[in-house]
């Protein structure tokens, strides 16, 4: 063996094997293999010089013992890993494990994961960047010194089990925040009014006694009711006739958050399903070429795009949509996210020509569905804009004056990719200076609205506009902070447990800095910096540390206990151990130290709790008494022996449908959910078929897939659960998917 190539997965290892011939053997890291240790703090500080001891992990042991033996038998070794800094930082650490100089090792980097770019790199090797590696180096440190610190603090202070992060903390706190706004939001009437010209021309109040008059401006209903009484008694003419054009820009590419907010929004993924898809898109699947990768790196928040790319997105586009559609320059895009990587580039397909329908044979269903978003916002950025015709009338009486308003799309543009679905709204034509009838006038009563609950990707995106995080974080964040039952997630909205008001409280009390976006945002650009040779690494640990750790000294004396659980001073009545009060998702109550031994509980009041109904089910798994219990989705069967057997069932049984399973022709079942209610197979876990709309006995025209029918912008729609292809229902006609 000549050369050895290490990366971090299998996958990918694999992909690259298979470009390159017998001299080269590329084998995979499996990830991090080496560390700050687990078990302790791991940072010794002498004199203000921080020195981490990286340990390697049990698990990582017969990989590293692997690597030193081919590395010893190589002639060449190079370092491939992912190319932002996590993946500098993985190369130097794989270096120092296999006891390589990490300075002298040969690091290949390369966009894209096709035999042109590997080949490429291996021509145009360099060294590892030591100051990309310090700045993951100081973001691990101070990541380890905020979680080792302040979290044992919390769960002395609060409740066991909790912790606390540089980046969670602040995203926490945006959280809660929204749901104080919510809290303490005092809803505001005010009235509209709408008019119907000429038996079909929709219009609003535009202006009144010469005062124009704003959305949500009319306050109450006497000052609606004037105004209409008046507009009773006018006569109205066209006062007035605008057309204008108006272009609808082209949007940029992906780059990490926008495709993690657009998955969300349009296929409902999750932002960890979009990047571990993403990721596998990216490492290699099966192609009409092999397996090679499909899709630029994924994790970037940069707009640019390689010359060749666009070059061939345009001949693309010359020769299969349009010579119409193609701009007479190429596109280009420019992030605004703070210390963005500009030098990466967007998130790409790595071959224009291996076409979404091209890919429907080689792609699983979600691969598919994210391929093909990526796929058609990449050739979109490089299309002409859209353009729309506005149209506006306003009708004019002796004091009122209401404002009819249309559109249409004119030239479609990128849309001719993306789709675009809404009917032009089409105004008569009239002379200005012709009388107009008034035919219906009618005021209705609004309130405003508090502000909405975040989605995993609106916090995405608030994230990403604060400067919080990295394209890498934003996943990992929202997931810790479930997975500490800090948030719950119910019908895509993001929901603060009670737990999550408590440690954000006392965050903003005693370490303000930690929920602070502006920190947050600062550090983040100071790790920038440290990669730009502009800040020392070890001192800008030292100047957070020393201020850092005075106040956890300090807050161990001074902070009081916040404990969830308190004691009440009396004895359970059933078992005699001591009653606590204790926070639920409902609020205070009291309940048995002694639980799960003791179920005793009792409201904060001391009225007793209403017990569960009993039912004259039997649990099938232990054979104990079901009981109805209450959840906020409603009541539902659970075992009277939770929590030793957690067996619980819907109140009513499934609804079975008329249409088989389309996979295996098992019963299909409505269901409910987290997020509401679904349709699944009978058969599951052997069969996951799952669908989010009623599936009907309807076969799609373009792959003979099974249809189900929604409501789609406030149309009757049958929509293919395969390729997504959507046709009306009360027509035969088919309507072209925005995706």
């Amino acid at each position: 063996m000549k050369n050895l190539i290490i990366v971090e997965s299998p996958a990918k290892a694999r992909t690259i094997g298979n470009f390159l011939g017998k001299e080269y053997k590329v084998v995979a890291s499996k990830g991090h293999i080496r560390d700050l240790p687990k078990s302790s703090f791991g940072i010794t500080v002498e004199d203000g010089i921080f020195k981490p001891k990286y340990t390697i992990p049990r698990e990582a042991n017969p990989t590293v013992k692997e690597l030193k033996k081919l590395a010893k038998e190589a002639e060449t070794v190079y370092i491939a890993t992912d190319e932002d800094r996590e993946g500098e930082a993985i190369g130097y650490h794989i270096a120092k494990a296999i006891g390589k100089d990490p300075e002298t090792l040969p690091r290949i980097v390369f966009h894209e994961i096709t035999k042109n770019a590997i080949r490429h790199a291996l021509e145009n090797p360099r060294k590892i960047d030591m100051q990309s590696v310090d700045a993951q180096q100081t973001r691990r440190l101070l990541d380890r010194i905020v979680g080792y610190k302040l979290s044992p603090l919390l769960a002395n202070k609060i409740q066991k089990g909790l912790s606390a992060g540089r980046v969670q903390s602040a995203a926490l706190k945006i959280v809660v925040d929204r749901e104080r706004e919510i809290k303490a939001f005092k809803p505001e009437e005010y009235w509209s009014i709408e008019a119907l010209f000429n038996t079909s021309v929709e219009s609003e109040i535009y202006s009144f006694e010469g005062q124009k008059i704003e959305k949500m401006t009319l306050k109450n209903e006497a000052m609606a009711s004037r105004i209409k009484e008046s507009a009773l008694t006018e006569s109205f003419v066209v006062d007035r006739i605008e057309k204008s054009r108006r272009k609808s820009k082209t949007p940029p590419p992906f780059m990490t958050s926008t495709l993690q907010q657009t998955a969300s929004t349009q296929l409902g993924f999750s932002p960890k399903k979009t990047m571990m898809i993403a990721q596998k898109l990216y490492e290699g699947v099966n192609t009409d070429l092999g397996v090679s990768g499909v899709i630029t790196y994924m994790r970037t928040d940069s707009l640019n795009l390689a010359k060749e790319a666009v070059e061939e997105a345009r001949a693309f586009i010359l020769s299969n949509i349009g010579e119409e559609y193609l701009p007479s320059s190429a596109k280009r895009y420019s992030s605004k996210a703070k210390g963005a990587q500009e030098a990466h580039e967007a998130i790409r397909p790595t071959r224009v020509d291996f076409t979404p329908e091209k890919a429907r044979a080689y792609l699983g269903a979600d691969e598919l569905k994210l391929y093909r978003l990526i796929y058609r916002r990449f050739l979109a950025s490089q299309m002409k804009d859209a353009e729309f015709e506005t149209q506006s009338i306003l009708f004019k009486g002796e004091k009122s004056v209401f404002k009819a308003s249309g559109r249409r799309l004119v030239f479609d543009g990128y849309y001719k990719v993306l789709g675009y679905n809404e009917k032009d709204r089409l105004l008569p034509v009239m002379k200005e200076g012709e009388e107009a009838s008034l035919d219906k006038i009618e005021m209705k009563q609004h309130f405003t609205e508090p502000p909405a609950r975040y989605t995993e990707a609106s916090l995405i995106k608030r994230l990403e506009s604060l400067g919080i995080g990295r394209p890498s974080t934003y996943a990992p964040t929202i997931s810790i902070l479930q997975n500490r039952k800090y948030i719950e997630i119910e019908k895509k909205k993001i929901h603060p447990t009670e737990i999550a008001f408590t440690v954000i409280e006392m965050l903003e009390e005693h370490f303000p800095e930690i929920v602070d976006s502006n920190f947050t945002s600062r550090m983040e650009e100071t790790l920038d910096a440290i990669a730009e040779g502009k800040e020392e690494w070890q001192k800008v640990l030292a100047r957070f540390y020393e201020p850092f750790m005075q106040k956890i000294e300090k807050g161990k004396k001074s902070i009081k206990s916040l404990k969830v659980s308190k004691p009440t001073g009396e004895k359970c009545p059933e078992c005699g151990a001591e009653l606590l009060i204790r926070k639920g998702r409902y609020g205070e109550f009291i309940a048995c130290s002694n639980f799960p031994k003791c179920k005793y509980s009792k409201n904060i009041d001391g009225s007793e709790k209403e017990k569960p109904e009993e039912s004259n089910e039997v649990c099938e798994k232990c054979g104990s008494a079901m009981v109805v219990k209450n959840s906020r989705r409603g009541k539902f069967l659970a075992c009277s022996a939770y929590p030793k057997c957690k067996n619980a069932k819907p109140l009513k049984p499934p609804r079975e449908l008329d249409v088989p399973c389309p996979e295996c022709g098992g019963k299909l079942l409505e269901r409910e959910g987290r997020r509401g209610s679904f349709f699944g197979c009978s058969n599951y876990p052997k069969c996951k078929f799952i669908a989010n709309f009623e599936p009907v006995d309807k076969k799609c025209p373009e792959c003979g897939y099974m249809m189900g029918r929604k409501l789609f912008r406030k149309k009757d729609i049958y929509e293919c659960f395969k390729c997504k292809h959507r046709m009306a229902v009360d027509e035969n006609t088919q309507e072209s998917p925005e995706r």
